[in-house]
């Protein structure tokens, strides 16, 4: 039985540069979930966020022959993907404040696990109160703790110094906590 070799992101990338439309593909496959998954935790799952999903490779695809390899493929996605998601939260006049039910518990089964609607309930609520954070602390959240970049990543996906990552990092958990407060009881 013989195992088809995994073609590396440099060999995408130099076929989708002499215009191959299945290498190109082939890296829309490889990273549309990391993209998806930055974008969602930037805008939240809507319409705008499959939108700048799409431009995400739209704008690979424009700008794949420019491309150098000075950083990965991955960190260069994220940060166009970020960028279009920074510009899309500028339109947005302010963050949209869902109504949230106040006494919710989650209900466990026989095996003493959580319901799914329970899980996807706390996973709102987070969600929600991440939306709430600017998007300086936001996009430092999303790339950390749920992409997990490395803080040295996140300071060149945001072309800001590693400092600056920690600090806002810091102070994003900080305002987050201040979020969820109203509903700890129901997130723990």
């Amino acid at each position: 039985m013989s195992h088809a070799r995994i073609p590396s992101d440099e060999e995408l990338v130099a076929g989708a540069q002499r215009g191959e439309l299945e290498a190109f593909g082939k890296l829309v496959e490889r990273y549309e979930g990391r993209v998806a998954a930055t974008v969602i935790g930037m805008i939240g799952d809507s319409d705008e966020a499959d939108d700048i999903g799409q431009e995400t490779f739209i704008r690979l695809y424009d700008g794949i022959k420019r491309f150098r390899g000075e950083s990965k493929l991955e960190t260069y996605l994220t940060r166009i993907a970020i960028n279009l998601c920074l510009n899309e939260l500028k339109r947005r006049k302010r963050c949209q404040l869902l109504f949230i039910p106040s006494s919710s518990t989650p209900e466990v089964d026989a095996t003493g696990q959580e319901s799914e609607y329970d899980q996807r309930e706390r996973q709102q609520i987070v969600h929600r109160a991440l939306q709430q954070l600017k998007p300086r602390f936001r996009s430092v959240i999303v790339l950390r703790l749920i992409d997990g970049y490395s803080t040295e990543e996140t300071a060149h996906i945001l072309n800001i110094p590693v400092g600056t990552v920690l600090s806002r990092l810091a102070r994003a958990q900080d305002k987050l906590k201040k979020h969820l407060q109203p509903w700890i009881s129901q997130i723990q």
